[in-house]
């Protein structure tokens, strides 16, 4: 039985058009070097039951027999974190043991290890890698300290280079780019404060090539906020963070997301900022929403929905017979909250209103916080190729949304920001906030 809220959406749609593939009037811009190897950024959080991340993996490798090697070198109980992930790739027909080089392991001499022969013949006879979570700098410190690739880690390279699959969860996700977030948790900080090398950010390993970014957990911890100023600092043309329980499939210029939900794709080849102001800021950063099943070629930027979505509903904001579902401002008072960002885009994309604002700021600064009164308001809005699909048969509600347009301002947050009202003979107000 179709939903009220599909059939609503179906009858509007029918004339619309099912087209597979959408390609912005824009000039061509860098993309990732071209690899014969698949990196898999995985979000953090994979569910040892997600069959379509697990399966797909061994598939990309191969299939029922290929080899993996799992390395658990950012996990705080390394022995644990490799036994749960060679059960779920056994699970799915791989063969896969653990490489034992980590810095929670007691009793391994790490300089030795990675120049180990016997190691590095097991990787080299791997076709698929998988790095589990844990902290990104244990990774980065371990296989490439100073910078410097060590042996095992050029093993790596090598399955990678031969057509095999890198893939890592969480802080193996983070490792995959030139560079990576070594330790940043606070999101508005960064955004406020800046990064500095060998603290919010260090080196990567660069799987994915020197024009694409990687972040993961995403959208859960509104991480865009920090994706921003680091591809702005670093000159990133590419971006993409990837939801938990979700998986980026990243192959030269092609992206295909699976998992259970999504991940979102930041463009900046026409962004620009004010540089009269100091505090971060930027115009025109370019957002697409890639849902589970959907496709990206940055090469052409063009997008394939879904089969799901093309099945669905395409949505044309800027169509003349535009039937929007939603019709009220929507205003967000917390930007970079649980999925705020991608909520915002869906809303807006399926609305009469054209653009949509919000905010992120600090309601309880810490004392050495140098600028507790910064803020920043985001504000969406639609360009003359924004262009979506909707679907309800992943059991929700759920969108595609492409060549969303964002802008961030910083602000001065009023303090208080508000007070309550007090009611005639009720004593004294409660306490500013």
């Amino acid at each position: 039985m179709l939903r009220p809220r599909l059939i609503h959406r179906l009858l509007i749609g029918l004339s619309l058009s099912l087209s597979v593939a959408v390609a912005a009037a824009q000039a061509p811009a860098s993309t990732p070097a071209q690899t014969l190897g698949y990196a898999v950024p995985i979000g953090g959080a994979l569910k040892y039951d997600n069959d379509a991340v697990w399966a797909r993996l061994v598939q990309l490798a191969g299939g029922k027999g290929a080899r993996f090697v799992v390395f658990a070198t950012a996990a705080g109980n390394p022995n644990r974190s490799a036994e749960l992930t060679i059960a779920a790739l056994q699970k799915h027909g791989a063969v896969a043991e653990h490489i034992p080089v980590a810095p929670r392991l007691k009793d391994v001499d790490l300089k030795k290890a990675v120049e180990d022969p016997a190691l590095i013949a097991k990787v080299r006879a791997a076709r698929g890698v998988y790095f589990t979570g844990g902290a990104q700098e244990r990774i980065a410190d371990t296989l490439q300290p100073g910078g410097k690739p060590t042996p095992l880690l050029q093993a790596v390279w090598d399955v990678y280079r031969a057509g095999g699959v890198v893939a890592g969860s969480s802080a193996g996700a983070a490792i995959m780019s030139t560079t990576m977030f070594r330790d940043a948790q606070d999101v508005l900080n960064v955004m406020k404060h800046g990064m500095r090398e060998g603290k919010e950010i260090d080196r990567g390993l660069g799987f994915v090539g020197d024009a694409l970014f990687v972040d993961q957990h995403f959208l859960k911890r509104g991480r865009f906020g920090r994706m921003l100023p680091l591809m702005q600092a670093k000159g990133y043309t590419w971006g993409i963070g990837v939801d938990e329980d979700s998986a980026a499939i990243i192959r030269g210029s092609q992206i295909e997301v699976i998992g259970t939900k999504g991940a979102l794709l930041v463009d900046l080849s026409q962004a620009t900022r004010n540089a009269a102001v100091a505090e971060f800021n930027i115009r025109g950063a370019r957002l697409t929403y890639l849902d589970r099943g959907d496709r990206y070629d940055l090469s052409k930027r063009a997008i394939t929905p879904s089969p799901q979505k093309l099945k669905d509903l395409r949505i044309d904001p800027n169509a003349a017979d535009f039937k929007p579902y939603f019709s009220t401002d929507a205003y967000w008072p917390d930007m970079l909250g649980d999925s705020i960002i991608v909520n915002a885009m869906g809303n807006l994309l399926d609305n009469k209103q054209r653009e949509a604002f919000g905010l992120a700021y600090s309601g309880a600064p810490a004392a050495t916080d140098s600028k507790p009164d910064l803020g920043f308001e985001f504000r969406l809005y639609k360009g003359a190729d924004t262009i979506g699909w909707f679907t309800g048969s992943f059991g929700g509600e759920d969108y595609t949304v492409a060549n969303m347009l964002l802008d961030v301002t910083p602000v001065r947050m009023n303090r208080p920001l508000y007070t309550p009202l007090a009611a005639p003979g009720a004593g004294s107000a409660p306490a500013k906030r």
